[in-house]
């Protein structure tokens, strides 16, 4: 039978029972952050703190917990116990979810689908605890091979739902199981695609993309099947799911016109990243890396291309990088770099696109974005990271990061020292002296390490996730009109929110925890080096100080974004015109705020 030996290796009892100890205790800590749960302190053993959550029918949860800063906790998943009049009963994350649809109010539909994510999730992570690779191995893997070992979103609890793979498209296209994959090319002609590009290239570059034989291929098709020219059409990647389930179908009558030509299959091998729909070239490391649509649905949205973001793409790293070379603090102070997205084609559809206020993801089903190379901005000794790696834990509780820091030969205090100094000074720097913020989460954020250390800051993913200020700041007033109407303008907390929730919340609380649960590194000292590196940037620019006070990172409270609650409580499955966005539920406390030192250092 198709599987089967796969599956038992997989699926066994043990491997299913602690994805499912492991998913509900994450439960329990992500609801417990987001005020959907309220588990009463039911007793303290040690430094944990024993909380007990009574549900419907005689259900009970207990578990020990650490109450942490930013109205965080740290569960420890081997003490969840679960009872059921008063008897013992295993834990299983569906269950728990449906224990909590009446008291969170959800819709049965939306528990079906999530039901459905949880279920591919536990799926996935069994195949990731299947891995014996230690951390200390991890720390000697490419780029591309570490995003590949990767858990998924450490926040939003049902990270790996794929709604849209089945089982054989799991096994060949999730970033963890690693498998290369070569791309489908088609020409796809102007009348239904856009295409830009810096202008410092055009579309030629396409030839070596391509290579040599199959660019001949295409224009030899072309010449036999096209009514007009090569000039006339663009050639693209297509992911080869893509193609099968949703091109074909959906853009069959531009097949059959001959607006959209079957190239073949490219010769160069790709690896997915965590995003899963941007692939790094394998074959040939300075090549593009590719962001390509797929019309799945995970953690929140379609992992489709925006048509309005991808033609903008290569305007939007001009805005960037322009900043960026006239800006000396940026360039050879911070050295930070940046991946810029030099080309991009979007194929609109004639049909969807005539719809005013059609489901989003069917505006996104066809397009590319060529992203410059990580493997090109990198010197000696340099080894690039993304953010994600640093929260990594194997099955043995290891963690990259301890190895780094032994391997650094510094403490685990000097090395989140360095870890800041990389980060945040060109981070707050676009932020304060352009009203301009990246979205500096785990997958964006690469971390450029030597010897253990860090050392610099590299950005990427500027399409989807640059945001500008809607306040008149000087260095906004020659923004392009068109630039303005793609980049989402933002008050001034909402601009802050995206280090604030974006770095602090979806990231630095959780490498906080990890490294106080290693005995590292105490949380209040993780959030006091924070805090002086942003006090030393400020001490360096006193001339931004009503920046500062507009941008105010220091806020006693800041509002608490949510991503859990959002599909769950508030927006469920509904198939909108827009994104879905976080949602916002209360305040935060911010230890940023607490006595802070008013020096530099």
């Amino acid at each position: 039978m198709k599987y089967a030996e796969e599956l038992s290796q997989t699926l066994t009892p043990e491997m299913w029972e602690k994805a499912n100890r492991l998913l509900t205790a994450k439960m329990l800590q992500e609801f417990m952050y987001e005020d959907m749960i309220e588990p009463e302190p039911a007793a303290v053993e040690g430094d944990y703190t024993v909380y007990s959550l009574e549900l419907d029918e005689g259900i009970v949860y207990t578990f020990h917990a650490k109450k942490r800063l930013f109205d965080s906790y740290s569960v420890n998943a081997e003490s969840v116990m679960k009872q059921e009049n008063g008897r013992q009963a295993p834990l299983n994350a569906k269950s728990f979810l449906l224990e909590l649809q009446s008291l969170l109010n959800m819709e049965s539909t939306t528990v079906g689908h999530l039901i459905k994510e949880y279920e591919q999730t536990l799926l996935a992570d069994c195949h990731l605890m299947k891995k014996d690779t230690t951390a200390e191995e991890l720390t000697h893997l490419d780029y591309a091979e570490l995003e590949g070992e990767m858990s998924g979103h450490p926040w939003i609890t049902y990270n790996k739902g794929r709604l849209g793979f089945n089982y054989e498209d799991y096994l060949r296209y999730a970033p963890e199981k690693k498998q290369a994959v070569t791309l489908y090319w088609i020409a796809v002609h102007e009348d239904i695609a856009e295409g830009h590009h810096l202008q410092t290239i055009d579309f030629s570059f396409l030839k070596e993309e391509m290579g040599s034989s199959l660019w001949k291929r295409a224009n030899d098709k072309l010449k036999q099947e096209a009514r007009e020219g090569q000039e006339q059409f663009y050639y693209l990647p297509v992911h080869p799911w893509q193609w099968e389930n949703v091109i074909i179908q959906r853009f069959a009558e531009e097949l059959a016109q001959k607006k959209i030509i079957p190239l073949g299959e490219g010769n160069d091998q790709y690896l997915p990243q965590q995003s899963i729909r941007t692939f790094v070239n394998q074959t040939h490391r300075s090549k593009y890396h590719v962001k390509l649509p797929m019309s799945i649905l995970n953690t929140l949205v379609y992992r489709g291309l925006p048509g309005e973001r991808t033609v903008i793409a290569p305007r939007v790293t001009s805005f960037i990088k322009g900043i960026w070379e006239n800006d000396e603090y940026l360039k050879d102070t911070c050295k930070l770099d940046l991946l810029g997205e030099e080309a991009s084609v979007h194929v609109y559809h004639p049909a969807y696109d005539n719809v005013v206020g059609v489901p989003y993801q069917y505006k996104e089903m066809l397009g590319a974005i060529w992203r410059e190379s990580v493997y090109n901005v990198l010197e000696v000794n340099e080894k690039p990271v993304t953010l994600a790696a640093l929260l990594h834990e194997d099955w043995n509780g290891d963690t990259l990061v301890e190895h780094w820091i032994k391997q650094s030969g510094l403490t685990a205090n000097e090395w989140i020292k360095q870890l800041n100094a990389a980060i945040l000074p060109p981070l707050l720097h676009y932020l304060y002296q352009y009203g301009t913020v990246f979205s500096p989460h785990g997958q964006n954020t690469i971390i450029v390490l030597e010897n253990g250390k860090p050392k610099r800051l590299i950005m990427k993913d500027f399409v989807d996730d640059v945001n500008i200020s809607d306040q008149p700041l000087q260095e906004l007033q020659q923004l392009e009109p068109e630039l303005k109407e793609v980049l989402r303008s933002e008050p001034p907390e909402g601009l802050t929110q995206f280090i604030f929730t974006g770095l602090f919340i979806c990231h630095y609380r959780y490498l906080a925890d990890l490294l106080d649960r290693k005995g590292l590194l105490n949380e209040n000292e993780f959030w006091k080096a924070v805090r002086q590196q942003i006090i030393n940037y400020q001490h360096q620019f006193p001339h931004l100080q009503k920046r500062f006070d507009i941008f105010d990172l220091f806020k006693p409270r800041m509002t608490k974004l949510c991503l859990n609650r959002n599909r769950m409580m508030a927006e469920g499955y509904s198939d909108s015109d827009d994104r879905p966005h976080a949602s916002e539920y209360g305040l935060v406390p911010n230890a940023l705020a607490e006595s802070r030192s008013e020096n530099p250092v």
